[in-house]
């Protein structure tokens, strides 16, 4: 079996003009980051190849027309695909969604793959248990079944007291947690997120963000979630897909797309974000000599996070040992934090 959930190769999509003729007439692209093919023609997604681990959380990240959104709906076939090859795991087996038969698709759809949308997508005269109910119904599930499912994603998302009211009685992030109750309940492995957070308010949008991480935590689903905001990516993201007109021009783990931006493009995006939240002991250390290791007064393990080291520095004005394995294998001090901390910068 293999260990992707989604694999995406060599795809483009177009929109406008006879897409035949298109799928036989080499070079169609416009060159450098112009997406626009002519003037009833769109490039959205051009030679997108990307593999998507399962049980990750994969932010696709861009400015509004980058192709982000499109490249997330080609995963259960929503977008017009014009050349390449899109291959989700299913129990079943590897289905590609344009490729596969009515049946195949319907089932991937059903059992395979959920929507997150900005929009919630609710039904204003079902009751909160109702709403989350819906896609079971689709699915038939005998009603026992469907309603003990529903009060396990209550419970999951903390809405049990609010099962039997209607939904303009909730909030913007009840609503939305609503919609993930809606997408867990169908069991699918994959879940597909279009800005889920975008209207909300900032900590409601912060507080919504650590449940969706607890909610991973506990149910290792696979999450393709479309975001703007680089903060919100680098805070969910275990990788991070950055696009351009069309193009995936990197993908990364947060650290690596911070420290290592492959282009004036992504610099653009990072700079503004703060470091601390992403850095930890190993990236800000140095070697111990041996004449130091009298001079340490706590030790801190090599993944613990900058903010949590400051507060540390802060206590202890002497060296931090950074240990693995048992063993010091470098020291840091306030100076280090610094000069980490500036080194980061010079990358941007």
């Amino acid at each position: 079996m293999s260990d992707y959930a989604v694999k995406f190769r060599d795809v483009d999509i177009v929109f406008g003009g006879s897409s035949n003729k298109l799928r036989n007439k080499s070079g169609f692209y416009a060159k450098g980051n112009n997406n626009f093919v002519s003037n009833d023609v769109v490039s959205a997604v051009i030679n997108a190849n990307l593999e998507v681990k399962k049980g990750e959380i994969i932010v696709l990240m861009g400015l509004s027309g980058a192709g982000k959104s499109t490249l997330l709906r080609c995963i259960n076939g929503l977008a017009p695909l014009l050349r390449g090859e899109v291959l989700v795991n299913t129990e079943q087996g590897i289905v590609n969604p344009y490729t596969a038969d009515s049946n195949t698709l319907r089932k991937l759809r059903m059992y395979t793959v959920s929507m997150v949308f900005q929009q919630f997508a609710l039904l204003p005269w079902r009751t909160v248990a109702r709403n989350v109910e819906l896609g079971l119904e689709f699915l038939n599930i005998s009603v026992d079944d469907r309603k003990a499912r529903v009060a396990e994603q209550l419970e999951l998302v903390n809405l049990t007291k609010w099962a039997d009211c209607k939904i303009n009685m909730l909030s913007g992030g009840m609503k939305q947690r609503v919609g993930f109750a809606r997408a867990f309940a169908t069991g699918a492995p994959i879940l597909l997120m279009d800005e889920p957070f975008s209207s909300l308010d900032p900590l409601i949008r912060m507080r919504l963000q650590d449940e969706l991480l607890e909610l991973q935590r506990k149910l290792k689903k696979t999450i393709v979630f479309v975001s703007h905001d680089i903060d919100e990516a680098f805070r969910l993201g275990n990788r991070i897909v950055i696009m351009q007109g069309g193009r995936i021009v990197q993908c990364g783990t947060p650290k690596d797309i911070l420290l290592r931006p492959s282009s004036a493009y992504v610099s653009e995006f990072v700079q503004k974000l703060n470091p601390i939240s992403i850095l930890v002991a190993g990236d800000v250390m140095r070697c111990c000599a041996p004449d130091e290791l009298s001079s340490i007064v706590k030790t801190i393990a090599k993944d613990t996070p900058m903010i949590d080291i400051i507060d540390i520095v802060a206590d202890h004005s002497k060296n931090i040992g950074v240990v693995e394995n048992g063993e010091i294998i470098g020291v840091i001090n306030s100076i280090d934090i610094i000069k980490g901390l500036s080194c980061c910068r010079k990358h941007l």
